[in-house]
């Protein structure tokens, strides 16, 4: 298992706000791949979603220079049309410029009066007819428009919700040692928000930057065509503007992981108020509480813009130098129109769009290419912005996925045995950390028709051998055997599914009583009301309003501990598995409730393994076999008075000590009699 606390591995996560990643172009693709899989479904949408934007990014380009040609050469200046431009508004001859040649004049410029230039009536149809076409490519290109960025939102969530249902698969296959040491509004932060950054990824690091590298190619382009001055002074601009990037990037980098610790911290500390509420009113602790969050929340919004501070002050700089350059280019470009200059390509060019000579259309043109180009460069140095905190993000959420599940199964296991005869602890070590081992040596069986408890005080280690008997966790040394298999040759799935537990921690769902009972197991009405019956809960179940269809509040709030405790224990029973764990079962139930219970259980468990995991003597007075813990060890295991028989005893000094407890308790907590005198 990976070790989540030391600090590379917090560097790792990006869990630590002090630190500026090492976020290289070649991690950024490593981690690009990684979203790989969960872009493969829609990949089909991507590309053409792609493709209409980069068809969509040529029509606009060209039909904005052309329509800038139209506009100022022949409509306002009566300069007779190019061909292209004839063929697209449906004109004739009469329209048309002839004698083209390269050094960029006409034959109408030099003696055929027929080329002077088009007569008003002319120039009216020109500007009628573009102004058709502009109109129609506007409606066209808005109701495109519109339904790509519905496609879109459909195609980036539907990715994203890949990688969420992953990210909670992957979270679910990890050992509790993973989570006992994590936080899981952490867990939540990462799901909801880092995941997102999949979206982001697509749009900001994939399909952003090559539409503005597209973009860019063809804003040069048309500025080489006109002058390659302005190529050069376009290059020039580009060097400041990269080397604010490359000393702004770790910066920003950093405040970005602050920005998400922050994020993750508050979703925690929200998390942790929302499930202590009733302690913290209990303790009328409600103003604590609201200045632990709203510091938090402080620290969240703080980190968010000092994040957004950094990039804005990029900005502005990179505007700065590309502000002045458009100016200082616009200033020669003036010169070159008063001149009358050729352009470039001069004759080349007339054949497509005109601009053989620098003129106002041409001035407003180039004009245009070269705010789009030098524009285009202040947004990749945005998106540059964007794409650091969007990997920090993304990184974020791939950790989980990176993990290793602790428990995992050998490649072909052996069958779940049949049927279930014992189960037996065998040399079991464990420790959650090595430094501090919680099991030592542990020896102990349990046989099917008997009901074994497991007894010691907090700390003995009893749930822990219960989480290895459901493979939570792997011992690390000795073995857990059901019969004589070994458990970690055995499906994981298989494990589960014969074993039911019951936790002293009742864990309920929004939903109908019935619904709790039955959870994940698809049971009828009738085998859901047997399961209570056994467990006591059918009597309170039926007082309420709609009986088992009752709606329950939030983790079951609109009731009792006991009713939830009944409840939990009806949830495990109607699984009617071999195995069934009671990790004490009953320590919310009054006396006479324990004793029905156990009552019912002992006679449904006749033929199964009952393990009771208890404190309360009245418990563990009617278990066939106790084995005592103490420091992780198995002291002593016999029947109660077996043990009570032994006069240095540790068992009994344990018993003794609890009855001088129960001595000064309330009747209802005194132990009752053996509950197999009823059976």
């Amino acid at each position: 298992m990976t070790d989540t606390s030391s600090p590379h591995e917090i560097a790792r996560a990006l869990a630590d706000p002090t630190q500026a990643p090492d976020l290289g172009l070649a991690r950024m693709g490593r981690t690009a791949w990684k979203a790989l899989p969960f872009m493969r479904p829609m990949m089909w949408h991507i590309i053409v979603i792609l493709s209409l934007g980069f068809a969509m990014g040529a029509v606009v380009a060209f039909a904005t220079t052309l329509g800038l040609d139209l506009f100022t050469n022949k409509v306002l200046l009566g300069d007779r049309i190019q061909p292209m431009q004839a063929f697209l508004l449906g004109l004739d001859g009469s329209y048309v410029v002839e004698g083209v040649d390269t050094d960029g004049a006409t034959a109408a410029e030099a003696t055929d009066d027929a080329n002077a230039g088009l007569t008003d009536d002319q120039r009216r149809t020109v500007r009628a007819r573009m102004l058709v076409w502009f109109v129609a490519m506007g409606a066209f290109g808005l109701v495109l428009g519109t339904v790509l960025r519905y496609y879109g939102a459909w195609v980036w969530q539907n990715v994203n919700q890949y990688l969420r249902v992953t990210m909670i698969e992957r979270l679910e296959h990890l050992s509790l040692r993973f989570h006992s040491d994590s936080r899981s509004g952490d867990a939540i932060y990462r799901i909801i928000q880092d995941s997102a950054q999949i979206v982001n990824l697509l749009r900001e690091a994939i399909i952003n930057p090559i539409t503005m590298v597209y973009t860019l190619v063809i804003a040069l382009t048309f500025i080489a065509a006109f002058d390659a001055l302005l190529l050069l002074g376009v290059a020039l601009v580009a060097v400041p503007m990269l080397v604010l990037t490359v000393l702004f990037t770790p910066r920003i980098r950093r405040r970005s992981v602050a920005s998400r610790v922050a994020g993750s911290n508050l979703t925690s500390r929200l998390q942790e108020t929302f499930a202590a509420l009733k302690v913290v009113k209990a303790s009328r602790a409600e103003r604590l509480m609201l200045e632990r969050f709203d510091r938090d929340s402080k620290r969240a919004l703080d980190a968010a813009l000092l994040l957004r501070f950094e990039m804005v002050v990029l900005s502005t700089l990179v505007m700065f130098f590309g502000g002045g350059a458009v100016i200082a280019l616009e200033y020669v470009m003036a010169g070159w129109v008063v001149e009358a200059r050729p352009t470039l390509l001069g004759g080349w060019a007339a054949a497509l769009l005109g601009f053989t000579l620098w003129n106002l259309g041409a001035f407003q043109a180039a004009g245009e290419r070269l705010g789009a180009s030098l524009g285009t460069g202040y947004g990749m140095v945005r998106v540059w912005c964007m794409i650091q905190d969007l990997f920090i993000g993304l990184e974020r959420a791939f950790y989980f996925l990176d993990l290793e599940p602790e428990i995992v199964e050998r490649d072909s296991p052996v069958p779940y045995p049949r049927p279930v005869t014992s189960v037996t602890w065998q040399g079991v070590n464990f420790g959650y950390t090595p430094e501090q081992p919680v099991l030592k040596d542990v020896d102990l069986t349990a046989e099917a028709g008997e009901i074994t408890a497991i007894v010691g005080a907090t700390g003995s280690g009893k749930s822990t051998m219960m989480s290895l008997l459901l493979r939570l966790y792997d011992p690390d040394r000795g073995a857990v055997l059901v019969n004589d298999a070994d458990l970690r040759d055995v499906r994981i799935d298989d494990i589960r599914s014969n074993c039911a537990i019951a936790l002293q921690k009742n864990v309920l769902f929004t939903g109908k009583v019935a619904d709790n009972i039955g959870y994940a197991t698809g049971a009828s009405r009738l085998e859901i009301e047997e399961a209570a019956r056994i467990a006591c809960a059918d009597e309170f179940i039926r007082a309420m309003d709609s009986g088992f269809d009752t709606e329950l509040g939030e983790r079951g709030s609109k009731l009792s501990s006991g009713q939830r405790q009944r409840l939990t224990i009806a949830r495990a029973v109607i699984r009617d598995t071999p195995i069934l764990i009671l990790d004490e079962p009953t320590a919310s139930l009054d006396a006479e409730t324990e004793h029905r219970v156990l009552a019912n259980l002992g006679e449904w468990g006749a033929d199964k393994i009952v393990l009771l995991i208890t404190h309360r003597l009245s418990t563990i007075r009617g278990a066939d076999r106790i084995a005592f813990l103490e420091d992780g060890r198995v002291r002593e295991v016999g029947s109660h008075d077996e043990l009570m028989a032994r006069a240095d005893g540790r068992y009994r000094e344990f018993v003794q000590a609890e009855t001088v407890g129960d001595a000064t308790a309330s009747p209802s907590e005194a132990p009752s009699r053996d509950f197999r005198e009823d059976m």
